[in-house]
């Protein structure tokens, strides 16, 4: 394995009291921008809206299409080539107009610009906004039953409280993550949706190296009077360069396709770029910090309890 820090020996978690700040402003931000603007925007997967299947007789630009519907202002549209590189599907947001109205404008402003050539409109399909209600639904329920799994397996691996710690932190990135598409007005669809579940198997998989690596430690022959603390500081510098590699690596990757993945990758590519973030920040400073407080209030209440039966 690449060893980017040699014995690295910082100290993150005697700064656990600074990260928690920081951790409790982040959450409240993005809590409080979520409830000023009334919570998410949800594309047309989640409101209902209307589906159009174009093919052009020579392959456009998506910039082209996006250009020429923009005329009709008719909200942004997902444009999605499909199969073949001269057909696509438009997705158009819920709005008062009928499907019919609908197909009608965005045919006049394709037709209006030479430069996309000859098209057919081949199919034009409304999806009601009881259809979107349902798939809300199903993403909370999937977001909390796989919180529900992740705290049960690591309650099982290794102990309650790093289970329970572990959820903390993933309810943690969750939040920032819909915090930041809430501040930047950005669409929460299904892509946004998958980008949070790998989002939440990324921390997770982060906070189990460092549980694994502290439990291997603890199997060993440890100085004698080395606190909890100093023992998970240690897992999480050991673990450290996997760490960073990791990071950059899915970091770098998110921030090609933000940056340079066009319109319809770019909220997905930005959750990604967020939650790996904050996904590697909460590894250390919310759950391995959770554990060690927690640990540390089981045994200083123990020690008390021993203290009293023996003045007794």
């Amino acid at each position: 394995m690449i060893e980017l820090f040699k014995n690295p020996n910082y100290d993150f978690i005697g700064k656990r009291k600074w990260a928690y700040i920081v951790s409790i402003a982040i959450t409240l931000i993005s809590l409080g921008s979520l409830a000023v603007k009334g919570g998410l925007r949800y594309d047309i997967d989640f409101t209902g809206g209307t589906l159009i299947q174009v093919r052009f007789e020579q392959s456009p630009a998506i910039a082209k299409i996006r250009t020429a519907l923009a005329t009709i202002q008719l909200g942004d549209s997902i444009i999605q080539q499909f199969g073949d590189p001269r057909e696509y599907i438009i997705r158009m947001p819920l709005v008062a107009v009928g499907s019919e109205e609908i197909s009608r404008r965005v045919q006049a402003a394709l037709g209006a610009d030479p430069s996309l050539g000859k098209f057919e409109i081949r199919r034009v399909e409304f999806v009601g906004p009881q259809v979107g209600r349902e798939l809300q639904l199903q993403a909370v329920y999937l977001v909390l039953a796989g919180l529900v799994w992740i705290a049960i397996y690591l309650a099982f691996r290794f102990d309650l409280r790093g289970g329970v710690a572990a959820v903390i932190a993933v309810l943690h990135d969750v939040i920032v993550c819909l915090g930041a598409l809430s501040l930047f007005n950005r669409e929460f669809s299904l892509p946004v949706l998958a980008a949070l579940l790998t989002i939440i198997g990324y921390s997770v998989n982060d906070t189990i190296v460092a549980y694994d690596r502290l439990r291997e430690n603890r199997g060993k022959s440890t100085p004698k009077g080395r606190t909890f603390a100093e023992q998970m500081n240690d897992a999480v510098n050991q673990t450290l360069s996997r760490t960073i590699l990791t990071s950059l690596t899915t970091f770098f990757s998110a921030a090609v396709l933000l940056f340079l993945g066009g319109k319809t990758l770019e909220d997905f590519a930005f959750v990604l770029f967020v939650g790996v973030i904050t996904g590697t920040y909460s590894t250390t400073y919310v759950a391995a910090a959770l554990v060690v407080d927690w640990t540390s209030h089981v045994e200083g209440r123990l020690r008390r309890g021993k203290k009293a039966v023996a003045k007794a």
